[in-house]
């Protein structure tokens, strides 16, 4: 894709001013958020899936949440996990300016793998990752549980810098991303697709599995 095409896609839909504040807030704090056209990925499958419980892991300053709030059923409730307690509050924040009640909003600080175990098996529409990147595979391990059949797991910077494409690329978060690409493409109960938008956006549907209604 040419230059000028991947930037026209990326700010095909355009950010309001709540979005724009949640990126200057992640400059000021150094979180690196979900781009435009990704966030706009987030809200399309939120609104597709007629998302009613979402969970998100990697809170940043609101800018992923926002846009998957804005795809949810007006009744939807986001549970928002993120080791930085501060970086939460910038997030509720966000979501005030964005004029959303707070009960639609459940933020949670702690580690994701020590969080997502008490979470509800099979209760959420969608499950957004962009945490560490070398839990990748444990964060699909615990999506694959919470989802209900038919929810949608997704993956942030899964192309990573480009360096996921890249063979000779060897670093620990690369082979991490890279090894959960191919095991999501494999596994049989999902059904896969990588998305060239921002850093790269891996989205996969959990199969209904037999007998399920």
């Amino acid at each position: 894709m040419k230059p000028a095409s991947w930037t026209y896609a990326e700010e095909y839909v355009v950010e309001d001013e709540p979005l724009a504040a949640a990126r200057s807030r992640a400059a000021e704090v150094g979180v690196v958020p979900i781009g435009a056209g990704g966030g706009a990925a987030l809200r399309f499958l939120a609104s597709v899936l007629d998302a009613r419980a979402v969970v998100e892991i990697g809170t940043g300053t609101g800018v992923s949440g926002l846009w998957l709030l804005r795809g949810m059923r007006a009744d939807g409730v986001l549970t928002s996990v993120d080791i930085e307690a501060e970086h939460q509050r910038l997030a509720r924040q966000t979501f005030s300016e964005a004029g959303l009640p707070n009960q639609r909003v459940r933020t949670i600080a702690g580690a994701a793998l020590d969080v997502l175990p008490r979470l509800t098996d099979g209760h959420y529409d969608l499950v957004f990752c962009d945490g560490d990147k070398a839990e990748y595979s444990a964060y699909l391990a615990e999506a694959l549980r919470l989802l209900r059949p038919g929810g949608v797991v997704a993956f942030d910077n899964a192309l990573w810098h480009d360096r996921v494409a890249d063979p000779a690329q060897r670093d620990e978060e690369t082979v991490a991303i890279r090894d959960l690409v191919r095991e999501v493409a494999d596994r049989e109960d999902l059904v896969p697709v990588l998305l060239p938008v921002g850093d790269g956006l891996l989205v996969a549907k959990k199969e209904w599995a037999p007998g399920s209604d």
